[in-house]
């Protein structure tokens, strides 16, 4: 299997057929059994690529220079470089840069673990326990030895404390035990056990009790965080930059997992207030790299100087994840988007045909599943037996079982009067009617709401699906905000609309429960922005992490994708069909891409230009 997955990334394929065919190999691979693991790795799904003492990861290269600087662009702001609380807007890549986990992953195989401040691993067949031996080099970066009592400290004061997703998964903990000088052993509750869950505790983050236990976590704060990872904070100027530099007694510099990576010797994050400015710091080379995500400037904002002779590089990489699902998501705790017809009409009123040609010169693809590009999406699949289990008592109509969602189309006029009957049609069977031009509700109230953003390429958008609503005699009004109070008001579901951006792995698992679940729908701080409350899903994403054929697998995933849009409670947007990036060709980055896509930790900066 590994040897054909290797031979598939290198071919030439399209993105959808490579993406099908990737997932094909995982999910086949899948039904061996067993889901492998050995005492220097573990894998959620498929063989592991590496054996013990392998040299590096494939995606990272020995020929790197491990000098130099890089400066990135961030939009918005922060108030907080505490990467563990609710609270404020934490600045970007504070837990990535300094907070290590025990186990390494792998960014070229769906969720597969290697051994980081953890040595060594036994995981029992039934995953209801799982023990850790930890590096006896690891140390945090004031010096102090990685103990295991950091562990046991970080999974109470985490599962305590901590955000919404560690509390949820460490809660699922029984007890965290020191079972020798190294040594420490996770049982978990059941049965049933969640499969992924020893997966999930490898990458908790490790924090130092002796920093930690006289912070209070869930407090917005500017104390400099310590940890065991390769960075440390050399300055922070509130709201505009954090500069990290590497720690030159880094522990872990020469392990396997590490080779090839953290290769700057600094790297600044300039904060900018919106995609315009930050991309014109690109262009004067105030900014190193640049991920685009705007269609319409990726294909006419490449024309500077720097770009028409070479000195800035611009390349389209393929990757192999799902499309994810960005959208309009309704917020289901407020009256109107409660009915289910109702945000399907809102579904028809939005004319994508119109958005892509008008707005992004045709460069984006119509999201149609949230695994869309395969084969755990339910588009234009039938849902079968295993299925069927899940999903038959949601209500769904015989087309969603049939096919999945299927996005409305349109002339592509920005006025489609089939549309506009559709969404009327189904507006009044959720007892709203049209009184002179103005939509109302059955006691005869004007019908209003409010679309938050926090980008400018968001409120384009927003302003676009304004003007197609207004044709139903819907009131919108546009609110743009900054990044804190936009947070804010996400952290506690104060909003009507917004547009979120869900990312989607070829391992879907635990997280699922923080974006979809009955339960998370009343956490605050949640990602289950749509309030999204169904039985179904629930089910379907126990029946995920419990699955131990590639048949299960695929149905509960089908079931998850198939009522979350069959219910509509999102409106899916679209997606870029490759990762689109610009950088200075002072920066260098390996010649083979992971399927998640580019990982700047392996990247440099070339010397000699």
């Amino acid at each position: 299997m590994r040897n054909f997955a290797q031979k598939l990334l290198g071919c030439q394929l399209t993105t959808q057929h490579m993406l099908k065919a990737i997932c094909v190999v995982v999910l086949s691979n899948l039904a061996a059994v067993n889901v492998q693991a050995a005492d220097h790795a573990i894998s959620m799904i498929g063989d592991l690529q590496h054996p013990p003492n392998f040299e590096k990861y494939s995606y990272t290269e020995n020929r790197v220079q491990r000098d130099g600087e890089l400066t990135e662009a961030k939009v918005g702001s922060f108030d907080n470089i505490n990467p563990f609380t609710i609270r404020g807007a934490v600045a970007h890549n504070i837990r990535e840069n300094i907070f290590e986990s025990l186990m390494s992953r792998n960014m070229n195989a769906p969720f597969s673990l290697y051994g980081l401040l953890a040595e060594k691993l036994s995981v029992n067949s039934e995953r209801s326990r799982i023990s850790f031996r930890l590096n006896e080099q690891a140390k945090f970066s004031d010096g102090k030895a990685v103990r295991v009592e950091d562990v046991i400290y970080s999974w109470k004061v985490l599962g305590e404390q901590g955000r919404p997703n560690h509390r949820y998964y460490y809660q699922q903990v029984l007890s965290a035990e020191k079972t020798g000088p190294r040594d420490i052993t996770f049982t978990f509750k059941g049965p049933p056990f969640d499969r992924e869950l020893p997966l999930i505790i490898g990458l908790m983050p490790i924090l130092p009790e002796h920093i930690y236990k006289d912070r209070d976590l869930q407090e917005s704060s500017f104390d400099t965080p310590i940890g065991s990872g390769p960075y440390q904070i050399a300055s922070v100027t509130p709201g505009r930059q954090v500069i990290f530099e590497r720690n030159p007694d880094y522990w872990g510099k020469d392990l396997n997992v590490n080779r090839g990576r953290y290769n700057f010797m600094t790297i600044t994050h300039d904060y900018y207030r919106d995609e315009t400015s930050a991309f014109e710091a690109f262009k004067t080379g105030a900014v190193d790299i640049w991920f685009e995500t705007d269609p319409l400037r990726w294909k006419t904002g490449f024309e500077f100087p720097a770009a028409r002779d070479g000195r800035v590089i611009v390349e389209e990489l393929e990757t192999g994840t799902p499309s994810g699902l960005q959208a309009f998501v309704l917020n289901s705790r407020r009256p109107h988007f409660a009915d289910a017809d109702f945000r399907q009409a809102l579904d028809y009123l939005f004319d994508f045909e119109w958005a892509n040609k008008t707005l992004y010169a045709g460069g984006y693809e119509r999201t149609v599943s949230y695994f869309g590009n395969t084969a755990l999406s339910a588009h234009n699949v039938a849902a079968n037996a295993r299925e069927m289990k899940l999903v038959k008592k949601t209500g769904l109509p015989d087309e969603a079982l049939n096919a999945g969602y299927q996005p409305p189309t349109s002339d592509g006029s920005g006025r489609d009067r089939n549309s506009k009957r559709a969404a009327l049609k189904l507006i009044k069977k959720a007892g709203y009617s049209l009184d002179k031009n103005v939509l109302v509700d059955n006691k005869g109230v004007p019908i209003k709401m409010e679309i938050l953003v926090q980008r400018k390429d968001h409120e384009r958008l927003a302003l676009a699906y304004k003007r197609m609503l207004g044709q139903l005699g819907i009131e919108v009004n546009i609110r743009l905000v900054d990044a804190s109070q936009y947070q804010r008001r996400l952290q506690n579901f104060d909003f009507d609309i917004i547009i979120y951006d869900y990312y989607a792995s070829l391992s879907p698992g635990n997280e699922q429960a923080y974006y979809w679940s009955s339960s998370s729908a009343d956490t605050l701080g949640s990602r289950n922005y749509a309030g999204v409350k169904e039985r179904a899903i629930d089910d379907a994403i126990e029946a995920l992490t419990q699955a131990k054929t590639v048949d299960d697998y695929q149905a509960a995933a089908r079931a998850i994708d198939r009522v979350l849009l069959g219910k509509h409670y999102m409106i899916p947007l679209f997606h870029r069909p490759r990762q689109w990036v610009a950088r200075w060709s002072t920066i260098e980055r390996p010649i083979k891409t992971p399927i998640y896509g580019a990982q700047i930790d392996s990247w440099w900066q070339s010397l000699l230009n």
